[in-house]
């Protein structure tokens, strides 16, 4: 299971969402072997008055946080970043100091989903990857 967060300046995040959208859930499913047509993403776009971030940031700047099954390997992490950093530069203009990932994982008993606790649903995909 993947819920998807990202945030960002409205006036930059707001006209890329469905091609950022794509980028992101292409690397997801290439990382962690994620069945296709899962895919839950929420952007949360924040007005200029209320998104603060570190010097030498731009506009851009964007962040995405993922909350997610526990199981994943550090490299399939680590290849996930790889994916994101590469294809945001290269499609989306989004420059790597202007994007930050956090992942964050939970046992399955922590989510309850179509009417069951998370370790009670049988998957069509691995989460050990």
């Amino acid at each position: 299971m993947g819920q998807i967060k990202i945030f960002g300046l409205k006036k930059s995040l707001h006209p890329v969402r469905e091609k950022l959208s794509l980028v992101l859930h292409e690397c997801y499913v290439a990382a962690f072997q994620y069945p296709e047509e899962k895919k839950s993403h929420r952007f949360i776009y924040v007005e200029e008055d209320g998104f603060y971030y570190f010097s030498g940031r731009t506009e851009k700047h964007t962040i995405i946080e993922v909350h997610m099954f526990e199981g994943r390997s550090a490299e399939a992490k680590k290849q996930f970043y790889k994916l994101l950093f590469e294809r945001f530069e290269r499609e989306l203009d989004i420059q790597n100091i202007d994007l930050e990932i956090t992942l964050m994982e939970t046992p399955k008993h922590n989510w309850g989903i179509r009417g069951k606790s998370g370790d009670e649903l049988n998957l069509n995909y691995k989460i050990n990857v």
